[in-house]
């Protein structure tokens, strides 16, 4: 087996995606790719030793063609308009936690069943990221060609591209919840962002009260949710 087959943008994928303990499904959700296309990658990169899948999950072996990979890789995107699509995966390479947040927020939560203020050619990204690890992430999204910024939304002509991340720092756990291979801030603190500004968010309201059987209330724009478990 030669080392060469594995240059390849799937294995690249699979590579740096994954970590420490995810599923097989975890990472074939993550980079959009079918679960039998990920299982058979995985079972090759295995033999060749570069990761490991084993009873607690799958975790990567070789680091040093992980930091190639994230080199190549980076070279790749570089090349090309990024997509609304890889905008959701690339964040997967970084290695570092994160959650969507914003209107990334409701767009997880609807399952991509709602946008707002976003545009083909302006889409920002919200992620919620570690204070600590927001200079690696500017210079991660540096790297895959791809602007970055902290805080707040720029104007769309102050981005290069139309895909842009807009960074939020927090000094408290991120504590994600996962949907469709989507890491995004709790249901709870989603609804509460989305009340905020309730004339912009009702239709998601709508759907999330519908999907996740929760009561919101309509009189209290500060009031985040109740469960009809409760």
């Amino acid at each position: 087996m030669e080392m060469t087959e594995f240059m390849d943008p799937t294995a690249a994928k699979i590579v740096l995606a994954a970590e420490y303990g995810d599923s097989i499904s975890r990472i074939a959700e993550k980079i959009g790719i079918s679960y039998s296309w990920v299982y058979n990658w995985i079972d090759r990169l295995e033999t060749a030793s570069i990761i490991a899948n084993t009873d607690t999950g799958v975790r990567v072996v070789d680091q040093g063609l992980r930091r190639d990979f994230d080199t190549m890789l980076g070279a790749l995107y570089q090349r090309d308009e990024i997509t609304q699509d890889d905008a959701y995966i690339i964040p997967h390479f970084a290695g570092m936690e994160f959650a969507f947040t914003e209107i990334d927020a409701a767009f997880v939560w609807t399952e991509g069943g709602y946008q707002v203020a976003r545009s083909h050619d302006d889409y920002p990204v919200f992620i919620t990221v570690h204070d600590h690890d927001v200079e690696r992430w500017v210079e991660f999204f540096d790297r895959y060609g791809v602007d970055a910024t902290i805080g707040e939304r720029p104007d769309a002509d102050d981005v290069d591209g139309s895909v842009h991340y807009v960074l939020f720092p927090s000094t408290d756990d991120i504590d994600p919840a996962w949907v469709d291979g989507s890491p995004v801030i709790q249901l709870e603190n989603a609804i509460e962002k989305m009340l905020d500004t309730r004339a912009a968010y009702e239709p998601a309201l709508e759907i999330i009260a519908d999907k996740y059987d929760v009561d919101i209330d309509a009189s209290h724009h500060d009031q985040a949710l109740e469960s009809n478990n409760t």
